[in-house]
């Protein structure tokens, strides 16, 4: 336990200057979170390069059943990422209770299986979903046969989430890494086989990449389980002891802190998603373009998002422990760090936008109207790569000070009071299509990275310097 308790405030005793030792704990930690965030990307990113060569339709179906996933995944996510700054706190204040981050992590998973049953429902239900919102009655059936198997991954891409965070909060990161690597290879050879039919499997393009990639996810969370009961750092905690066992304060905290959190996701997950079925409207053309164009930035954003992860566990291990300096600290340099990589990444995407688009469609004549959209759009996406950076940094950050609400409404203000009505303006009443609606995803953002920065800077600077571990469940000043 003394290795928690060393992770717990500096990682580096002895260092003389407390910026570097910051920086250096976040990148121990921040390094192993970003490159594991990068293979689950590859895993959306492998199935729809495998999709392309079956044809825009494919990947359109694809992106509009994704965009009901996610939100069943989102909903989902919030208890799960809440066990993280639960832990944190924990570990913060008292690093030997045990107890605790058992009974953190046993509720974590009783709040996402419990969300999953109407979650999955949710799933089943794609198809008339599709349909009430104006998407196309073929796309909308492929889509529905694509969720269909989702609707089983879900329990099991919900439970890996919860055990991941459980390990990042006790500083093994790897634990995930190592489960994500091997989820990599396993859905790519899944995809190959049932998309394209090899192997002996049948042919089932759409559906085929539905069910690898629910396969995948049982596939991580038996992995995990592995993993966890093979490295004596984590094994020690006993996760699973008594699981049937309820801690009904700890439920209660996994959904109080963990559905705002959950919120807070959709409302930006929601304004990217729902650009999507707004690109429905104008053609398949538009909606394959906006899944690539996306896919790129949200590449480069896995990054920052574990960074920004790593934020969360520092941030809450200092506030656990009542050391609003250091909590401080962890905040500014995650930011500093994230805001650097994604302006650098920035700069390659506006330098080489065609090629990157190339690399899913091809350069052939049939597909010039798509690599043509998809090359406008990613010079938009160039443009807010710092501002995303910042605004996932600072979300996360308050995640470790337990402020859940108030990022809630920052975010539901950003994205649908200030980003939405500026896509549609732009998109309808200035004929700008799809370039509207990214320039309007472009000021999102933007709003939201300045209220999330103003919210961290204004609670850290009230907070007293040095005060008794946090308390109370949604923040340090009753946020």
């Amino acid at each position: 336990m003394t290795e928690i308790a060393n992770y717990r405030f500096n990682v580096t005793p002895g260092r003389s200057i407390p910026w570097i030792a910051e920086a250096r704990a976040l990148v121990k930690l921040a390094g192993p979170l970003a490159f594991t965030q990068l293979m689950q990307m590859a895993i959306m990113t492998t199935d729809l390069i495998m999709l392309g060569h079956v044809g825009k339709e494919a990947i359109a179906a694809a992106a509009l059943g994704n965009t009901i996933f996610f939100f069943a995944w989102l909903v989902g996510m919030g208890p799960a990422v809440a066990v993280a700054p639960m832990i944190a706190h924990i570990l913060g204040a008292h690093p030997h209770d045990r107890a605790g981050v058992r009974a953190s992590v046993r509720m974590g998973l009783w709040a996402v299986w419990l969300l999953w049953i109407p979650l999955g429902l949710v799933l089943l239900a794609t198809g008339p979903i599709l349909l009430a919102v104006g998407q196309s009655p073929k796309l909308a059936h492929l889509a529905s046969l694509f969720t269909a198997p989702l609707s089983i991954g879900l329990f099991f891409v919900l439970g890996f989430q919860v055990l991941r965070n459980y390990t990042t909060a006790l500083g093994q990161p790897n634990a995930s890494l190592i489960v994500m690597v091997l989820a990599v290879f396993f859905n790519a050879a899944a995809d190959y086989a049932l998309i394209f039919g090899h192997f002996g499997f049948p042919r089932l393009e759409v559906v085929g990449s539905g069910i690898a990639t629910a396969s995948a996810h049982a596939f991580s969370l038996v992995a995990m389980l592995i993993v966890i009961r093979f490295t004596p750092k984590i094994r020690q905690y006993r996760a699973f002891r008594r699981f049937a066992r309820a801690d009904w304060s700890k439920l209660a905290e996994s959904f109080r802190l963990g559905m705002p959190i959950g919120v807070t996701m959709i409302f930006e997950a929601g304004l990217f998603n729902c650009s999507m079925l707004v690109m429905g409207t104008f053609g398949t053309d538009f909606v394959a373009a906006n899944q690539v164009a996306l896919n790129v930035p949200s590449i480069t954003f896995m990054v920052p998002l574990g960074v920004a992860m790593a934020a969360t566990v520092r941030v809450g291990l200092f506030a656990g422990a009542g050391d609003t300096i250091g909590a401080r600290r962890a905040g500014y340099t995650a930011m500093a760090m994230s805001v650097g990589f994604m302006a650098l990444c920035g700069v390659v995407i506006a330098l080489f936008p065609r090629a990157i688009a190339q690399l899913y469609f091809g350069a052939g004549s049939d597909n010039a109207k798509v690599v043509s959209l998809t090359v406008t759009f990613l010079y938009v996406a160039a443009a807010f790569q710092i501002f995303d950076a910042l605004q996932v940094v600072a979300a996360l950050a308050l995640r470790g000070l337990k402020d859940a609400r108030m990022p809630m409404w920052l975010a539901g203000a950003s994205y649908w009071l200030v980003g939405a009505p500026t896509s549609l303006v732009l998109a309808f009443w200035f004929n700008l299509e799809g370039l509207g609606i990214w320039i309007g995803l472009a000021v999102a953002l933007a709003a939201a990275s300045a209220l999330m920065s103003w919210r961290f800077v204004a609670l850290t600077q009230q907070m007293p310097e040095n005060r008794a571990p946090f308390r109370m469940a949604e923040g340090p000043v009753g946020a």
